[in-house]
C-alpha cells in the first residue's frame, strides 16, 4: 500500500524529465522557485544579470541530481529574449514550464515619481514577463504541446501598500501597479491559451524577508506591525513559497488555471 501511495504521489508532483526556465533565479524567491522545481526533478534554466551569483545558484541546483543552466541576461530586450529561450532549448531541450519571477521596484511618493522609472519598473514586471511567455507560448503552440506559466506576483496586486508611519517607505505605487497589471495579464493569458493546452497561474507572496525587502523590513516597527495584522502572526520564509510552485508546474495542478496562490500568511483574510 505503501509503494502504490509513492507512485502515486510521484505521478502527481514528479517533474522527472521537464525543462523550467526561471528568470529572477539569483536571488530571492526566484531561488526558491528554482530549488523547488529541482526537488521535483526538473532540469532549470535561470536567468538573471549577475552571473557570478547565477554560476553558485546552479552549482546548488546540480545537488539534485538535474541539470542547471545559469543564463545572464537583460530580460528587458528583445534579443536577449530570443537568446534566452534558444539557449534553453539547445542545450537542456524544449521549455515546459516557465516562471516569471524577476522584479523591479521604485519606491517614493506618488506625485514625484517620474516617467522613467515608472516605465522601468512595467518594462520588468509586466513588459519582459508578457514578452518572454509569449516567445515560449508560440513554441507551444507550434509544437502542439502543452506548458505551464507561473507569474509570481504580490499581495500589493489586491492591495494598496501602507504608506503612514511606520510604513512610509513603503510608498510604491508602481510596484503595486505593476503587479495588479501582471495579475490581470495572468487572467487573460490563461484564457487565450487554455484551448492549446497551457495553464497559466500566479503565485502571490505576503511578506517574505528577501535581498529586495530587508532594508524596509528592518526599519524600526514594520516587522512588528506586519507581524500583528498576519493571521499567522509571522513573516513568511523564503522556502514556503516551494509548494505553490510545485504544484502549478505539477501534473496535480492539471484542472487549475487562470488563478492566483496565495502565500501569504492569511494577510488578504482581514
Amino acid at each position: 500500500m505503501r509503494d502504490a501511495l509513492m507512485e502515486s504521489l510521484e505521478k502527481l508532483f514528479s517533474l522527472r524529465g521537464r525543462v523550467a526556465l526561471v528568470t529572477g533565479g539569483s536571488s530571492g524567491l526566484g531561488v526558491e522557485c528554482a530549488k523547488a522545481l529541482a526537488i521535483a526533478g526538473a532540469d532549470i534554466a535561470l536567468v538573471a544579470r549577475r552571473g557570478e551569483r547565477l554560476e553558485r545558484v546552479a552549482d546548488d541546483l546540480r545537488s539534485f541530481n538535474v541539470s542547471a543552466l545559469p543564463i545572464a541576461a537583460d530580460i528587458t530586450v528583445d534579443r536577449e529574449l530570443d537568446r534566452i529561450v534558444s539557449r534553453t532549448v539547445a542545450e537542456l531541450g524544449e521549455i515546459d514550464i516557465l516562471v516569471n519571477d524577476a522584479g523591479a521596484t521604485v519606491v517614493g511618493a506618488a506625485e514625484k515619481i517620474s516617467r522613467q522609472d515608472w516605465e522601468a519598473v512595467f518594462a520588468v514586471n509586466v513588459t519582459a514577463a508578457m514578452m518572454l511567455a509569449q516567445r515560449v507560448a508560440r513554441r507551444w503552440i507550434e509544437r502542439q504541446r502543452p506548458g505551464r506559466i507561473i507569474n509570481i506576483g504580490s499581495i500589493y496586486a489586491e492591495l494598496a501598500a501602507p504608506y503612514k508611519k511606520p510604513y512610509s517607505a513603503y510608498r510604491m505605487a508602481p510596484y503595486a501597479a505593476s503587479k495588479g497589471a501582471l495579475a490581470n495579464l495572468t487572467r487573460q493569458l490563461a484564457v487565450e491559451w487554455a484551448a492549446y493546452g497551457i495553464n497559466v497561474n500566479t503565485v502571490s507572496p505576503g511578506m517574505i524577508p528577501t535581498e529586495a525587502n530587508e532594508q524596509g523590513i528592518a526599519i524600526p516597527g514594520i516587522r512588528e506591525r506586519t507581524e500583528t495584522f498576519t493571521p499567522l502572526g509571522r513573516l513568511g520564509r523564503r522556502e514556503e513559497i516551494r509548494g505553490a510552485v510545485i504544484f502549478l508546474a505539477s501534473p496535480a495542478s492539471s484542472y487549475v488555471t487562470g488563478s492566483t496562490i496565495a502565500v501569504d500568511g492569511g494577510y488578504r483574510a482581514w
